[in-house]
């Protein structure tokens, strides 16, 4: 799917969350719906990332159509920089981190803990703007984290998870090559 159709089933989906929550009382708020989502995403990047052996972080895959990708580090590191970005963007705050090339984070982090600790950070942030979030400020339009243009602080706060989720994904398998089952499947 393109990023522009999953965009606009985003946006389609926060109108109709917005016009049904705004209508029930009884509803949860929204910044305590999109921080379970945050909550569940971190709970299982962050627990892969620890799971991970220190000396498997610059792993990445080389057989059959793998040039050039990230390493496992890279793909966490990437993850929190994304975080960053859009959680900013929710928030229409400038980003507290350097996105550094290929948006993997400042080249300064290295290492598990220094990777971790960028992950945990990220989530941190998230948190807060997943808790800004209302159903009155859902669809106002912020400026894109990349590049020019606006884009709803809905869509913003869900690339959290959507977003994250692809890159999880990847790093699922670079840790089962190394043997180790992810802590969200044991």
């Amino acid at each position: 799917m393109s990023f522009m159709k999953t965009i606009l089933l985003l946006l389609a989906a926060s109108a109709c969350f917005s016009v049904a929550f705004a209508a029930d009382p009884q509803a949860p708020p929204a910044n305590r719906i999109f921080d379970g989502q945050v909550g569940q995403m971190e709970k299982e990047v962050v627990s892969l990332a620890e799971a991970m052996p220190a000396d498997k972080y610059a792993f990445a895959p080389t057989a059959g159509e793998f040039k050039g990708v990230r390493t496992f580090s890279q793909q966490m590191t990437h993850i929190a920089t994304v975080i960053y970005q859009v959680s900013s963007g929710a928030l229409g705050e400038k980003c507290p981190v350097e996105s550094g090339p290929d948006e993997n984070g400042a080249a300064s982090i290295q290492g598990k803990a220094a990777v971790v600790k960028y992950l945990k950070d990220s989530f941190a942030y998230a948190h807060k703007a997943a808790a800004a979030m209302t159903s009155a400020n859902l669809m106002d339009m912020m400026p894109s984290p990349f590049g020019n243009g606006k884009m709803p602080r809905v869509v913003l706060i869900s690339m959290v998870s959507s977003h994250s989720f692809d890159h999880y994904g990847q790093a699922v398998v670079y840790a089962r090559m190394n043997g180790v089952i992810p802590p969200a499947s044991r």
